[in-house]
């Protein structure tokens, strides 16, 4: 059985944001377990017995190359993917990079990273990544 799809899957995003109040997304690459080619905020799935805060930190790590650390709670999201016959439940925490400059360590998985101003950003955004931008912009500029 197959988490996400066969039954609900837990994801949990990272919304990590530089100095200059930046988002750093991640372009999802061909073997990505869905909506390929799309720009996101990174995470992953937790793992039975982990976590929220220490599933986003071991993607980051394993993912990305970088240490960061978990804050407040921005937002949980349903998404729901018909076209790929998926479900997931995702909370979205505020984060910061500790250590490490960001580099991809799964190319299969991910396709290309960068940092974007929020009111700037790429075009072709998961959905997941299109919720969040929502709540975000509402909560640290009280515009949706």
């Amino acid at each position: 059985m197959k988490r996400g799809k066969d039954y609900i899957g837990v994801g949990v995003g990272a919304v990590i944001v530089d100095t200059q109040g930046r988002l750093f997304l991640a372009r999802r690459g061909p073997e990505a377990q869905n909506q390929r080619g799309l720009w996101e905020i990174p995470g992953g799935s937790v793992e039975f017995g982990e976590r929220h805060c220490h599933a986003l930190k071991r993607e980051m790590r394993e993912e990305f190359g970088i240490k960061i650390s978990v804050g407040e709670l921005l937002d949980i999201i349903d998404d729901i993917l018909p076209r790929e016959g998926q479900h997931w439940v995702s909370p979205n925490y505020i984060c910061r990079i500790v250590s490490g400059t960001p580099q991809i360590l799964e190319p299969r998985k991910c396709s290309e990273i960068g940092w974007f101003d929020p009111a700037r950003m790429p075009r072709r955004l998961t959905s997941i990544t299109r919720n969040m931008l929502k709540d975000y912009r509402r909560d640290r500029h009280g515009a949706a």
